[in-house]
């Protein structure tokens, strides 16, 4: 099965809702402006609660490095995922094994960027009226296709368009968020039950180089 993030998680009810669908990670939205922003320490009791294979990542837009390494500590996150303007030499302050960068493709030059970052994946996203993610609007599956690198695919999937995408795109993942809401920052047991359903039941056998990395834990 194709590996899925959940994004936008805020608290424990649905990381385990979640994790109990077999999801590979979930994401904690430390982004003050955003609607599914979690304060750290919150984030941190829910991550204590998640079953030990969920990958927990922690989205960050045009943060301090020292404060994204500070969150990483604390919560004790598997990976990062840099979801604002953060350069190339900015994510290179990190293990690239750790780091997923989102980038919103508008145009073919914009693909020419792309190659500049040293990480474990590309996330493709849509950003809109000045938000970076969770506008609930598709990403350019055109260019999203011609990425050589692990793709993530996210940007408005929803029960309608999921299937299409992976046929489209194919890509190495899945990060979902809008789609499986009830509203911004809560989630939908049911739609996420119904997602993963569709998404176990078109990927099953198809295998993919591991995106979703865990750290050792005690």
């Amino acid at each position: 099965m194709i590996p899925v993030k959940i994004c936008g998680i805020t608290n424990e009810e649905d990381a385990l809702c979640a994790a109990a669908h077999g999801v590979a990670a979930v994401g904690f939205i430390f982004y003050p402006p955003s609607p599914r922003f979690i304060d750290p320490r919150k984030a941190r009791a829910v991550i204590d609660a998640l079953p030990t294979q969920v990958v927990r990542v922690g989205v960050f837009v045009n943060e301090t490095e020292s404060m994204i390494r500070r969150i990483l500590g604390d919560c004790r996150l598997d990976m990062i995922q840099l979801h604002g303007d953060e350069t190339p030499e900015f994510c290179r302050r990190f293990p690239p094994e750790r780091v997923i960068k989102a980038l919103d493709l508008k145009h073919d030059a914009d693909l020419d960027r792309v190659e500049a970052f040293d990480v474990a994946a590309i996330l493709v996203d849509a950003r809109k009226d000045g938000l970076y993610g969770g506008t609930g609007q598709k990403a350019d599956w055109a260019l999203a296709k011609k990425i050589q690198k692990p793709l993530i695919l996210a940007g408005g999937l929803t029960e309608d368009n999921i299937l299409a995408g992976i046929q489209t795109v194919n890509p190495a993942a899945l990060d979902i968020n809008s789609g499986v809401e009830s509203r911004p920052g809560k989630k939908d047991a049911g739609k996420i039950a119904g997602m993963m359903k569709m998404i176990k039941q078109a990927t099953i056998g198809e295998t993919s180089p591991p995106i979703f990395l865990r750290r050792d834990r005690p």
